[in-house]
């Protein structure tokens, strides 16, 4: 059975650890299909979190080790959604 998997990654402070993330992200870029980043503009306060929704593709081994990795960023949290198609 064929599926989709999301995940997304919630970054607690942008300027900290957005290096540390793009890191794990391109080490992983080829099982990542689609990226999307949102976070707040023009309020400084608001703009320290983004968020970040990953469509994976490829090897199910790869994807649970990017989840892993991008766990290990302290001030990171990622959540999965998985859809059965």
């Amino acid at each position: 059975m064929e599926e989709k998997r999301i995940l997304g990654i919630l970054i607690t402070d942008r300027k900290k650890e957005a290096g540390n993330v793009q890191k794990v992200l391109t080490q992983f870029g080829s099982c990542i299909k689609t990226r999307l980043g949102l976070h707040e503009t023009g309020n400084e306060e608001l703009s320290r979190e983004g968020l970040i929704l990953l469509e994976l593709a490829g090897d199910q081994k790869d994807k649970d080790q990017l989840q892993q990795e991008l766990e290990k960023i302290e001030g990171t949290q990622t959540k999965e959604m998985v859809f059965s198609m």
